[in-house]
C-alpha cells in the first residue's frame, strides 16, 4: 500500500489503459478520480475498485472542456483533501488519411482531445499538485517518438511527439515545486483505441516495408496488456522514481526499435 494517503486522477479511466491504471493505483492504496465522457465505463471502474476494498470517485467530463476540467479537479480535491498524482491518458486515434484527404475539422478533433485535453489537464491539475508536489505521468505512444509508418495518422503523432515535448518542457518548469512529470510511450497493446480510428485511403499511405516476424521481440510478436503500462504508470507515481522526471519511458516490447 505504497500510495497510502495519496490522491490520483486518471483521465480516459473508462478502459483500456486508463482503466488498468486506476485500479492498480488504488490497489497501492490511493483514492482515485476516475474521470472519463462515458458514465457507464468510468461507473464500472470506480465499482471494481470500490469492490477490491479501495475508494473511487466518478468524475464525468470532457478533457477538451475547460469548465468540465477545472471542476472535475476542484471536486476531486474537495472531496479527498489533496491531489499527488495525475495520469493524463485520454486520447483518441481519430481518423488516419492522406494528409489532402484529411478534413481541418478531423485535425481538429485529434488535437482537441489528444493535446489540448493533455494541456487543460495540466491547466487544472498544477495548483493542486503545487500545494505539496506530486507526479503526473502522459500516456504518449511510440508513435511521432519512434515510429512514423502509421499509414495517415500525421494528427495522431503529432500529437504524441508533442505531448512528450510538453513532459519534458514542464518537467524543468515544474521541477521547483517537487512535482514530476513523465510519460510512458506504449507500441501494440491489446485496448479497443482501434474502434475510435477512421482509416481512409490506407493504400496511398502505407509505407511499402516488410516487418519481421514476431516484430515484438519480447514477446514474438504479442501485443502487450493495459496492465504492462499500469505497471510503469505505477512505479513513476511513487517514490521508487523520486528523480525520475522529463523521461519518456517506452513500453513496446522492443517494437519501437525495429520500426
Amino acid at each position: 500500500m505504497e500510495l497510502r494517503s495519496q490522491v490520483a486522477l486518471v483521465t480516459g479511466a473508462g478502459s483500456g489503459i486508463g482503466k488498468a491504471a486506476a485500479v492498480k493505483l488504488a490497489a497501492a492504496g490511493a483514492k482515485v478520480g476516475v474521470l472519463g465522457r462515458t458514465r457507464s465505463e468510468i461507473e464500472r471502474t470506480a465499482e471494481e475498485i470500490r469492490g477490491a476494498g479501495g475508494e473511487a470517485l466518478v468524475l464525468e467530463a470532457d478533457v477538451s472542456d475547460e469548465a468540465e476540467m477545472r471542476e472535475a479537479f476542484d471536486r476531486l480535491a474537495s472531496e479527498f483533501g489533496r491531489l499527488d498524482i495525475v495520469v493524463a491518458n485520454a486520447g483518441i486515434n481519430g481518423v488516419w488519411a492522406p494528409i489532402d484527404d484529411l478534413k481541418p475539422e478531423e485535425f481538429d478533433q485529434t488535437i482537441a482531445v489528444n493535446l489540448r485535453g493533455t494541456y487543460l489537464t495540466f491547466h487544472a491539475a498544477v495548483p493542486h499538485l503545487k500545494k505539496q508536489g506530486g507526479s503526473v505521468v502522459v500516456v504518449s505512444s511510440i508513435n511521432g517518438n519512434r515510429s512514423f509508418n502509421t499509414p495517415g495518422a500525421t494528427a495522431y503523432v503529432a500529437t504524441k511527439a508533442a505531448q512528450v515535448a510538453i513532459v519534458q518542457q514542464l518537467a524543468l518548469e515544474l521541477g521547483k515545486h517537487g512535482i514530476r512529470v513523465n510519460a510512458v510511450c506504449p507500441g501494440a497493446i491489446d485496448t479497443n483505441i482501434d474502434d475510435n480510428t477512421t482509416l481512409r485511403a490506407e493504400k496511398e499511405t502505407a509505407v511499402p516495408v516488410q516487418f519481421p516476424k514476431g516484430d515484438i521481440p519480447i514477446t514474438g510478436g504479442r501485443a502487450g496488456e493495459s496492465e504492462d503500462v499500469a505497471e510503469v504508470i505505477l512505479f513513476l507515481a511513487s517514490e521508487r522514481s523520486r528523480h525520475v522526471t522529463g523521461a519518456p519511458i517506452f513500453v513496446d516490447g522492443g517494437q519501437g526499435l525495429l520500426r
